[in-house]
């Protein structure tokens, strides 16, 4: 890509953060909508329902057309050490994948480029299909497709620096995989869960697995490591390691090393640095209790909704509501039984309403929608 370009996006990239970092959100502001819809089973017509949501949300053919879309997708926790399940959908469905490639596609997506950080650090279609992912389906679903791990640098040769534009919480800026800023619209694909140390993790959450082990990893070292193994726990979650040298450091070294202080602010410094141009939540099937099977007691459970919204806060605190949740409950109270409320902690900075009053529902009714998810991770 020509260097005019990418410093086009720079410059694009960082207007839209800054955009998002003013409180301008209100209910008649299509940034606020949030459309739901019921979807029951992966075997519907996963495109139709999306179309439909997107319509309702305003369309997304002026988003996506002739546009390079980065979708990162969930594929959460190490397949190496946590096998497949079928049998608890915690990650993203291969169904989901395939009809929104096919939804940017109808909407004029030149290119999309699917992300997600994963071990081995390696890029390996074979890797992709560990997942169930139909990757030749998806390959070929009408637009060009790449994929890319961005566990490491990838394909590219260097990582992008992105800046939280009010500050941040807790680290000023990121170095990411050079995809997170290589494209004009960033998509995410999350599940409506729970999460052990957040409480929730629908779209916002997603954004913490755009860091990269190689530099966030408990082995990343004091030059940063290319093939790593160890996850984000120590730099991350507890504090307790520095990343590499050259890559942006906390901003406060005597704030609390206690991942419910961390991670809520991790999770929206960089949805700040990242904004999110369109989320999707698929909450058609899922778990209650926590974000993967390592959590004990985690439970399936058939909501049978999927959700769609331009603004993550906005998308966020509907999917809590849906999931029978207060969404500005403090700390203590479930489901943030463990962590901060990021959504409080993202409106304080401007990202997006975190009141229901504020957000345009649009489709199934919050009532419809409503899923009892218990009492939290």
């Amino acid at each position: 890509m020509a260097n005019d370009t990418v410093v086009s996006r720079r410059v694009a990239l960082r207007a839209g953060a800054a955009w998002l970092a003013a409180p301008r959100f209100s209910a008649a502001s299509q940034h606020a909508r949030v459309a739901i819809a019921r979807c029951r089973s992966y075997q519907e017509d996963l495109l139709g329902i999306l179309m439909r949501l997107s319509d309702q949300i305003g369309g997304i053919g002026s988003l996506v057309r002739g546009k390079t879309v980065a979708l990162k997708i969930n594929l959460t926790g190490n397949i190496t050490r946590f096998p497949e399940r079928p049998d608890m959908p915690y990650r993203s469905h291969p169904a989901t994948v395939l009809a929104t490639v096919q939804l940017l596609a109808r909407n004029g997506a030149r290119r999309v480029r699917i992300l997600e950080s994963f071990f081995p650090a390696r890029q390996d279609l074979a890797l992709w299909a560990r997942y169930g992912l139909d990757v030749k389906a998806i390959s070929n679903a009408g637009t060009r497709v790449e994929w890319e791990n961005t566990q490491n640098l990838g394909y590219g040769k260097k990582y992008c620096r992105l800046e939280v534009p009010w500050g941040g919480y807790v680290f000023p800026a990121y170095d990411l995989n050079h995809s997170y800023e290589d494209c004009d619209v960033f998509v995410s694909l999350s599940k409506l869960k729970n999460h052990w140390i957040a409480g929730v993790t629908m779209a916002m959450k997603n954004n913490f697995g755009i860091t990269p082990c190689s530099l966030y990893g408990g082995d990343c070292g004091p030059d940063g490591n290319e093939d790593p193994k160890e996850e984000r726990g120590p730099i991350c979650h507890t504090g307790t390691r520095k990343p590499p040298r050259g890559v942006p450091q906390e901003l406060k070294p005597d704030s609390p090393r206690e991942a419910g202080y961390r991670v809520p602010r991790v999770v929206v410094d960089l949805t700040g640095a990242r904004p999110i141009d369109l989320c999707i939540v698929d909450g058609i099937e899922s778990i209650r209790g926590g974000e993967g099977i390592w959590n004990p007691g985690v439970q399936m459970v058939k909501p049978g909704v999927l959700l769609m919204g331009r603004n993550p806060v906005a998308v966020d605190t509907v999917c809590t509501a849906v999931m029978g949740y207060d969404p500005r409950a403090q700390r203590g109270t479930k489901p943030f039984l463990r962590g901060d409320n990021c959504l409080l902690l993202a409106e304080a900075v401007g990202l997006g309403p975190a009141d229901l009053s504020a957000i345009d529902i649009v489709g199934l009714s919050l009532k419809e929608a409503v899923y009892d998810y218990g009492p939290g991770p």
